[in-house]
């Protein structure tokens, strides 16, 4: 009896601690994705190069290290939003080249809709239907490797079929990804929310990035 009250209080600790760890990555998930878009907004109102943009997103990634490296720490806070602050800085040249497009304004609206509408219908079915997703691990893990190296020989190739097909998979995989990062939330897998925050962010910028560049390219001359 003793035996089974004490598992019934460690089960209820536990469902505390993690619908906390959820309350708090959504709330910070929140608040540096419109710090990302203070950022854009800022970035594109200063007309920055394309160069610009490159260098802040390498700088980010370095950024990236230290924020998985202090993210149990205090200034873990302060540390994301420095990589969250530059990553939507650089995308300002991106947004700058479609709003210049005849219908620029609109692809951008869409994109910013369907991100949502992906992450909204991916993350509530995670966390209503409580399914373990951690089996997707391996196969998307797979999936990302194959789609940068394809990205990257892409650089090289040129080939415009191939830059859909990857930026296709990536939207493929990032969704995958908010199911496996929700899910490793809510049993317990991933403790610490801003390291929860910034895999979910990450998973959104790409859904955004790769979405945008489906729509221009289909949608971009109406």
């Amino acid at each position: 009896m003793q035996s089974n009250m004490s598992f019934q209080t460690a089960s209820k600790s536990s469902a505390i601690e993690i619908n906390k760890v959820l309350k708090n990555t959504y709330m910070l998930l929140s608040m540096t994705l419109a710090f990302s878009a203070v950022t854009a907004g800022i970035s594109m109102s200063m007309g920055l190069s394309h160069m610009a943009g490159l260098i802040m997103t390498l700088v980010a990634f370095v950024l990236l290290f230290v924020v998985h490296k202090q993210a149990d720490k205090a200034s873990g806070i302060f540390w994301i939003f420095a990589f969250t602050g530059l990553m939507g800085a650089s995308l300002g040249p991106m947004l700058n080249y479609y709003a210049a497009m005849p219908n620029g304004a609109s692809l951008i609206m869409q994109a910013l809709g369907g991100t949502a509408l992906i992450f909204f219908a991916l993350s509530g079915y995670a966390l209503t239907s409580k399914k373990d997703f951690s089996f997707m691990g391996g196969f998307l893990m797979v999936g990302l490797i194959v789609a940068i190296i394809a990205s990257i020989a892409n650089i090289f190739f040129a080939i415009p079929a191939l830059s859909l097909a990857v930026s296709a998979a990536i939207i493929m995989i990032m969704s995958g990804l908010i199911l496996f990062d929700t899910s490793r939330i809510i049993h317990g897998g991933e403790t610490n929310y801003i390291r929860a925050t910034v895999s979910l962010y990450l998973n959104i910028y790409n859904i955004f990035v790769h979405l945008l560049h489906l729509l221009g390219v289909f949608g971009g001359d109406d």
